[in-house]
């Protein structure tokens, strides 16, 4: 007779980890299309200055010259890649250029871009996840249909007062608002709205995973409120955070579900802090986590709501400088989804401190309101202090 007793689910030959969201060149990215390329490029040209004092905005087109140029049987190389280099990177003072000589594929166009908060893309020649359309009668789209997934916009040039039936048909029931072309500031602040709509949600993490070595016990489970730190750290961050993980060891699970904590156990072993950080980005590499040690028993939620209150998500992080050196203090800190390929990148180089990738990164990094508030204790004796101040 058949052993119809069912089976361990199939293997699976890869980890099954959550995946950053993205298109084919960033998380937020917008294809202009609908009208020449030129047309296209003045409109970027235009919507750039009210864009760029809250967003880093990157702008992708095609080369027609080179483009040109292969069609014509010519090498559109120049400089050291026509002598034979593979890459050539250029330091011109004020940017700097890679020229390499490869394909971009679908993996490193956002490697390349990663950093920037909004892509503007050129949707006559490149795809992206959503787009704004321009009627320009010299460019009718009814053979592109297919590249109008998620229209975000419609953009009447002057003279231009309806919108084509095939394009209503496409569009269906979706309500799509309609602008003129010309009014800049209008379709800037769609774009703005829309971006900060899209603002990645908050998470909330306690580092509570590390040895404890100067302390001689187990920091979070000190209490200089009346319950164990890690306890009240998490108390802090609730009102800010969909949830709070507590992050830890692989030995401390069971204590800490035990305690009413959500544990998040370390899957980057032996790396100080940059263990839990890189363990919650692993985690939901779409959410924005916000980030602190557990040994910092002055700290308020006065505090957190400042930090909170001036996130810049088109940052890397958010972070307060320290007291000490003006440095941005990483345990007390907004992590932004851009954060965690940035710090795989610095631990690829050799470095696991947190706060390398932040004081060489895009941050925000903001005064302190209560600067008495990150000190954080280590020792016996700076614990003992703590509690004669608090009492």
């Amino acid at each position: 007779m058949p052993d119809n007793t069912p089976t361990d689910k199939p293997r699976s030959k890869h980890a099954q980890l959550a995946r950053p969201h993205g298109g084919e060149f960033g998380r937020h990215e917008l294809a202009i299309l609908g009208a020449p390329c030129g047309r296209i490029k003045e409109l970027a040209a235009r919507l750039l200055p009210l864009l760029t004092d809250t967003l880093r905005v990157a702008y992708v087109d095609a080369d027609h010259a080179a483009a040109d140029a292969v069609r014509n049987g010519t090498t559109p190389e120049t400089g050291m890649l026509a002598a034979g280099a593979s890459a050539e990177l250029t330091d011109n003072i004020r940017f700097a250029r890679l020229d390499v000589k490869r394909p971009l594929d679908r993996f490193s166009q956002p490697e390349l871009l990663q950093h920037q908060s909004l892509v503007l893309v050129n949707g006559n020649h490149f795809r992206a996840a959503r787009q704004l359309v321009i009627l320009d009668p010299a460019k009718p789209l009814e053979k592109k249909l297919d590249r109008l997934t998620n229209v975000r916009a419609l953009l009447l040039p002057e003279g231009v007062t309806e919108v084509p039936a095939y394009l209503q048909a496409h569009l269906g029931e979706a309500s799509v608002p309609v602008l003129p072309l010309h009014d800049t500031a209008a379709i800037a602040q769609l774009i703005l709205d829309e971006w900060r709509a899209a603002a990645p949600p908050l998470r909330g993490l306690v580092l509570a995973g590390g040895r404890s070595q100067r302390m001689g016990q187990d920091k979070g489970k000190l209490a200089y409120h009346g319950q164990e730190q890690r306890a009240y750290a998490a108390e802090l961050l609730a009102p800010f955070c969909q949830d709070v993980h507590v992050s830890c060891r692989p030995d401390q699970i069971v204590e800490l579900e035990y305690a009413g904590l959500r544990p998040l156990p370390d899957t980057f072993a032996d790396l100080g802090p940059l263990s839990g950080i890189l363990s919650a980005l692993r985690l939901d590499p779409n959410a924005a986590w916000l980030v602190v040690a557990c040994d910092l028993p002055f700290l308020s939620e006065t505090t957190l709501a400042h930090l909170v209150q001036h996130r810049q998500p088109a940052r890397l992080a958010t972070a307060f400088q320290s007291p000490e050196n003006e440095w941005p203090e990483p345990l007390i800190t907004i992590w932004e989804p851009a954060s965690y390929p940035q710090l795989l990148r610095f631990l690829s180089l050799g470095y696991s401190c947190p706060r390398k990738t932040l004081i060489n990164s895009d941050v925000a990094a903001l005064p302190a309101p209560a600067p008495q508030e990150l000190r954080n204790v280590n020792t016996p004796e700076e614990a003992a202090q703590v509690r004669q101040e608090l009492e």
